[in-house]
């Protein structure tokens, strides 16, 4: 009974994924289109969406309180991927895809689809504790996985602080959110009109997010999935020892509740889907991080009415 109520919470998700996947089936939606929505989101609505809600729903006060946060989002990622290192030498992954394989293990996708799910799940309340883990989350990705990802692909002078490195931190969708910060801190007032703008836009960021989960699901060729010991290992790292590592530290670091379920949570997300395009950038095998991270996606379907579930018992 528990498990359906929480499917019920997830519902709406799940319905607009399996329209993204049937109208790529009718051919609706191609490649470009989901270049198109990701564009959109990442560049567009997530950003209006970040300025919108924290302008119109925090304090400055409010933010202050919010820093300790991020202590739990930083030293569980960085025990995941220590975790990855230790799992991909004991599964022997070769070293043409092991710093893929730990970056896919230890982060995951928190902005593109956690922060709708979340919003799904916990409502705008969520919205701080999705972006504490999403800083701790993109800055350790593109610092210390991509230097990993690099180094699959034969580059060993790769910077682990590179200057690209550094611009794709700030990100706009993180970009958005340290405008907002700075409205706030000053005690800058939007006019309405603009907040206003920000909204509807920012209002497309979970339909879109969505329909490009259930295009990318649409684009996976189920024969290319393999249950072998790498897709299983992946699988239990990126939905099992990444939300329990942020789980027990919990205990350790008392947090508020909606703060430990929003990052439980987002600890169990799907690898992110940037992971596929700096494996090819750095040629690296980017077809066997396309496909992991498809994987995880689909199980992610599975796995957040499961977490649901849990929580009903704290």
């Amino acid at each position: 009974m528990v498990f359906l109520e929480a499917v019920q919470s997830v519902l709406s998700i799940i319905f607009m994924i399996t329209i993204g996947y049937f109208l790529s089936s009718k051919g609706w939606f191609d490649e470009k289109s989901s270049k198109l929505l990701s564009k959109l989101v990442v560049n567009l609505s997530l950003p209006a969406y970040m300025i919108s809600n924290l302008v119109s729903n925090y304090s400055k006060d409010e933010l202050l309180k919010l820093g300790s946060g991020l202590v739990i989002p930083f030293s569980s990622m960085i025990l995941c991927y220590l975790i990855a290192i230790a799992a991909a030498r004991l599964i022997k992954i070769p070293g043409g895809r092991a710093g893929t394989f730990c970056s896919m293990f230890a982060w995951s996708n928190t902005i593109f689809i956690g922060l709708p799910v979340n919003l799904a799940l916990f409502g705008d309340e969520s919205i701080p504790y999705v972006l504490l883990y999403y800083i701790a989350n993109t800055t350790l990705f593109w610092t210390i996985g991509v230097y990993g990802i690099s180094r699959d692909g034969g580059n060993s002078g790769g910077k682990l602080f590179s200057a690209s490195n550094i611009k794709r931190i700030f990100s706009p969708p993180l970009t958005g959110f340290l405008i907002a910060i700075a409205l706030i801190m000053l005690g800058i007032r939007l006019p309405q009109s603009i907040l206003d703008t920000c909204r509807y836009l920012g209002n497309l960021t979970t339909p879109l997010s969505m329909l490009f989960i259930g295009i990318i699901i649409h684009s996976v060729k189920i024969r290319e999935i393999k249950a072998d010991k790498e897709m299983v290992v992946l699988l239990a790292g990126r939905f099992l020892v990444a939300p329990l590592l942020v789980f027990a530290m919990s205990f350790v670091l008392p947090i508020p509740l909606l703060m430990k379920k929003v990052f439980v949570i987002q600890a169990g997300m799907p690898a992110m889907t940037q992971t596929s395009i700096v494996a090819e950038s750095y040629d690296a095998d980017y077809k066997y991080a396309a496909v992991m991270t498809a994987a995880t996606t689909i199980v992610s379907l599975v796995s957040i009415p499961l977490y649901m579930t849990l929580f009903s018992f704290l």
